[in-house]
Parts: C-alpha cells; structure tokens; sequence
C-alpha cells in the first residue's frame, strides 16, 4: 500500500508556488510518514512538523489517493478531512483540486465538486460513489458517519470543541476498521491531546515529530533542519532562508520570537499572546550550566499545597543569583497516576527522576516532616528570610515554631496588592539576568501554566492557565526573588562613630 501510495503522489503536479506544474518529488520524511502510518496493523498515525513543511500537500494528496482507491481499495470510501475552521479546511480542499487537475482526464470527469451546503468531492469510480468531506472542528458534524480514513489537519491548533470532533471520528472509523492520521506543528504545551498522542500513542499508532530540542538558540542551524526535515529536499523556505528569519525574530523578540519558536521550530511554546508571568524565551536566559555559588543568606519561599496540589520550596541567594526550586507531592495517589490526571503523562516521574520532585506523606504533604526537608536542603547557610502565602499562615505558624526556624518569617499575599509588587520585582530581576537556575523541568511546567491577572490598576497577582497546572514552584520562586530583591536593595547598616 506504501509503495502505491508513493508512486500515486509522485505522478501529480505541484498546484501552486514557485514549483507549480512540476512533479511532486516527496522528501524522505515524507515517505517515512507514508511508510509507518499505511503499514499493515496501524489504525492511527501521527506527524509533527515545523510550519511550511509541506503538511498541507500530503494531508491532500493522502485524502485525494484514498478517494481514488490508491490508499485504500474498499468500497464506498468515505474520507473525512477535518480542519479547525471552514476557512482552513477550504485550504485543504483547494489543495486536493489543484492536486487533482493532474489527473488523467477520465478521473477528472468522475469527480463532482460540491461547495455547498459543504466542501465535498465525490468519485463515481469501481466500487462507489466514494466520498471525500471536509469538516470544521464541531464534534456533531462527524457524528453517524462511517469514514474509512479521516485527516486531523493541524489538529493541535484546534479549540476544545475539537476533542468532541475527534472521538467522533475515531468512533465512526471502528465501524468499518478505518484510519485516523493527525498532521500538525506543535501543540502549545505538553498536555494537549496531540502532544500526549505524539508521547504516549495507543496501541496500534505510528508517531513522527520533527522538533528542535527545548532551550535551543532560535538559530542554530541543525535545531532549525531537525524541525524542518524538508528544506534542504526542496520542500518549504530554504535553510538559509528560515536561519534569516531566526535572526529578525531574535532582534525583535517577544511574541515574534515566541511564534518563531512554536511555528518555525516546532517547539512546545504558547504563541498566545496573553499575559504571562514570563515567556519561555524570557525564563531561558536565566538558565546556565555554570550555576553562580551558594553566597551569602538565603531567602526561602515556600508554597504549601494540599491533597491534590504540590508543595514547592525555592532558595534564593540574593548576592550571587543563584535559584533552586524542589517541589514534592503526597505518594497517594503516585506520580505516574498523578501526571494521568493532570494532564501531563509520565512528566512527574521525569522531574523526580532529575531530582526535582519527591515524594512526601500519603493523603496530604505533613507540614512539619515538609518544613525538616525544605530546611534541610541548605542545612548550615545562614537564612535571611523565610516567605510564604499569609493565606496559610495559620497552618504553617505552629510548625515553624517547632522547626525552631530561627529567622524573619515574611508572609505575603497572592492579590494584587503583594502580588503586584512581587511578579514586578521577579520579572524585574530575570530581565536584570540577576536570576540563574540550572536547567529544570520542574520550573518550565510552572511557568508554562503561570499567567498574571490585572485589576483597572494594572497590578499583577498570579493565575494557573489551566485548572490542573502546578504553578505551585512559580509562586514560590516569586515570594523568594521578590524578598532577595528587597533585601539586597537596602542600605548596608555602617558601624556607628564613636566619641573617645
């Protein structure tokens, strides 16, 4: 079916573009696809590319060989190609005219296009009528069909309501032992249903991603090739053209270089512009290799969470900047069952795996074992300040004391009124570069679940992205970097003058 399928795209004609009227020529990324998602055993599939890669042609030429019976030989074949929007999925159906109009002139006769009441093409062929739909991501247009094959075009980009699409497809699709394929850039965190496909695909599934490591420099030419397995085939912008647009993001920054990273580079990154604590590329600029030395007091934060929240602890040394994070959560339920639930499949074990994260307690985190580890941890350093949520206080007061803690306990508030003042001084200090933390995991999924809300005033005080984000070590790391701050701008006190 591979090699049928290949040989089919091959003999049509590029339909647009400054290639129009020459042979498509697949690149090998291409054929790997069509290779492992046609295979023999494999109901599902699943690619990851960056933007420009030439998605958009083999998401129509797949549609348009399995309308033909050049994928797929059964009779009365219906294919349905879903798309976030009519308009996107109007893009998809052009493609698959264009494709078409190569076509040996019998073939195009038998085709019927219909642009109303919906985008359809139907092939009056051996075995028909066969069908191919296109479909906006509303779960109740696909539901009582029956497809042989169905496109996720960009399904990581689609809203909720495309979940409801998707597993009425994969339910139609059992009915006559179909196909799903999901072609894609990158959802914008690791959560996304997509990205848990690409992770942790089911049974039966085919995955291929094409994505530039976390953290990379935006133009490094081999992080840019390794999310865009096709350029240097002749299939999307040059290389030499997409390390140019790298550069112009850099120089711009901000969202550009956000989108840059999410579109071009097919990283995991938010392209929202929304108002978030600090932007991945923002946070990566505090992160180094070669961690400045423990110097000097430290300030510890802390964020006491409960039977389902995580309990997270940040160190602090204002004389040097550096910043450490642990988080911990309770063994019941454990972290693999944990991550299921929140939406983040195996990244808790991953964390603890690094040492970032433990395990503490059974039903709840007990506070005065949690509060032992958490002093532990710098165990002989002088503390400047101990800072944690006011809203909390009663909880923690009694073991503090009995932790004998000697040192100025700072409660803050997560509102607007502490709150603003605490992301100001953070944010402050990260773009200062007077923040540096090693590489952790721990600290990117806070950050990537941590938005700030504005009141008329436009403080700031600290908000989740979603309602299963642990944004627990993000606030710690605010209180602490926030006190750091206060603490390091105030007048060293002089030795008083003396009169002999």
């Amino acid at each position: 079916m591979t090699d049928r399928a290949v040989k089919f795209l091959e003999k049509l004609e590029v339909p647009t573009g400054p290639m129009a009227g020459q042979k498509l020529r697949l690149a090998p990324y291409q054929k790997a696809f069509l290779s492992g998602s046609l295979a023999d055993g494999i109901s599902g599939a699943a690619l990851s590319v960056a933007r420009g890669g030439g998605k958009s042609a083999l998401t129509a030429g797949i549609a348009l060989g399995h309308l033909l019976g050049e994928v797929d030989p059964q009779v009365r074949r219906e294919c349905l190609a879903a798309a976030r929007t009519r308009d996107q999925g109007r893009i998809v159906y052009d493609y698959v005219a264009g494709l078409a109009r190569s076509l040996p002139a019998a073939k195009q006769k038998a085709l019927t296009w219909r642009r109303a009441p919906r985008l359809e093409v139907e092939f009056d062929g051996p075995g028909g009528p066969h069908v191919l739909r296109i479909l906006p991501a509303d779960g109740r247009t696909a539901l009582g069909t029956s497809p042989t094959l169905a496109i996720a075009d960009e399904r990581a980009h689609w809203r909720e309501a495309g979940d409801d699409l998707e597993h009425a497809l994969i339910s139609g699709l059992g009915k006559r032992g179909g196909r799903f394929i999901a072609i894609s850039t990158s959802a914008p965190d690791d959560t996304h249903p997509f990205s848990r496909m690409l992770d942790d695909p089911p049974d039966g599934y085919y995955v291929q991603e094409h994505r530039a490591d976390d953290g990379c420099p935006p133009d490094d030419l081999e992080q840019i090739r390794k999310a865009n397995p096709g350029a240097e085939f002749g299939v999307g912008a040059s290389l030499e053209w997409l390390q140019a647009q790298a550069r112009r993001a850099i120089a711009r920054g901000g969202s550009t270089l956000t989108s840059w990273r999410l579109y071009n580079l097919n990283q995991r990154i938010s392209g929202e512009a929304r108002d978030v604590l600090l932007r991945v590329d923002e946070w990566l600029t505090c992160e180094t290799d070669d961690l400045p030395p423990r110097q000097g007091p430290v300030v510890i934060g802390v964020d006491l969470g409960g039977s389902a929240s995580m309990s997270a602890a940040t160190y602090f040394w204002p004389e040097t900047g550096r910043l450490e994070c642990r988080g911990w959560f309770p063994s019941k339920p454990g972290l693999r069952d944990r991550g299921e639930m929140d939406g983040v499949s195996g990244r808790y074990i991953e964390m603890q795996q690094r040492g970032e994260l433990a395990t503490l307690g059974e039903a709840t985190v007990p506070i005065p074992a949690w509060l032992g580890e958490v002093m532990r941890h710098v165990a002989g350093e002088t503390i400047a300040a101990f800072c944690a949520d006011r809203y909390k206080q009663s909880e923690l007061s009694e073991a503090l004391q009995a932790a004998s803690i000697r040192a100025p306990i700072i409660w803050r508030g997560f509102g607007f009124k502490d709150g603003g003042e605490d992301c100001e001084r953070f944010r402050r200090a990260c773009f200062d570069g007077r923040v540096k933390s090693t590489p952790s995991l721990l600290l990117r999924s806070a950050f990537a679940d941590a938005i700030v809300l504005r009141d008329p005033a436009a403080n700031m005080k600290l908000a989740k992205a979603r309602s299963r984000g642990r944004i627990d070590p993000a606030s710690a790391s605010v209180i602490a970097v926030a006190e750091g701050m206060r603490i390091a701008a105030r007048p060293q006190k002089k030795a008083r003058a003396s009169w002999v």
